[in-house]
């Protein structure tokens, strides 16, 4: 062993523990919840979001995979899934033929209205509700302080993850 490492005290195994499951837990109860309320994924939630919340609901491909900070090879294969299911359509930028502009369908439309009461309730319910305000600002600032840690490193760049 590394007589460098330094190593978590109990305490501190103990909440990266708490932190660990967290993240792995909610991340499949919320799709869990979308799913059953919605059939749509988390992911797919994600990128019907970003979509809904743009002037006429389109963004370029490359736009859309930096704003979701996700790999354009992951969301490439999402998005050929999508369109086979109606939500979204791809079609060629005008102003560069390399390039796709994704805009959501009318589905993908009535798919995010239908799923979004119940996300904002899920989120509401289980994060904010479960949390007083200086919790809350604590999560915020412990979370954003972790999130500049791994920017910082390198770590964070297009995981791939999202939603």
């Amino acid at each position: 062993m590394n007589s460098d490492t330094r190593w978590l005290d109990e305490h501190e195994q103990q909440i990266w523990r708490a932190l660990r499951e967290l993240i792995w837990g909610f991340e499949s109860a919320m799709d869990r919840q979308l799913i059953r309320d919605s059939e749509l994924s988390g992911v797919e939630y994600s990128v019907l979001a970003a979509l809904s919340e743009t002037e006429g609901g389109t963004l370029r491909a490359r736009d859309l995979a930096h704003t979701l900070d996700w790999e354009r090879s992951r969301l490439s294969h999402l998005l050929k899934r999508m369109e086979a299911r109606g939500l979204v359509a791809r079609t060629e930028c005008p102003e560069d033929a390399r390039g796709f502009d994704i805009s959501m369908t009318a589905a993908g439309r009535t798919a995010i209205e239908k799923a979004a009461p119940g996300h904002v309730s899920f989120v509401r319910e289980h994060v904010f509700d479960s949390l007083t305000p200086a919790e809350q600002e604590a999560l915020l600032s412990a979370t954003t302080k972790i999130q500049n840690s791994l920017r910082a490193a390198g770590w964070w760049e297009r995981t791939g993850k999202g939603g």
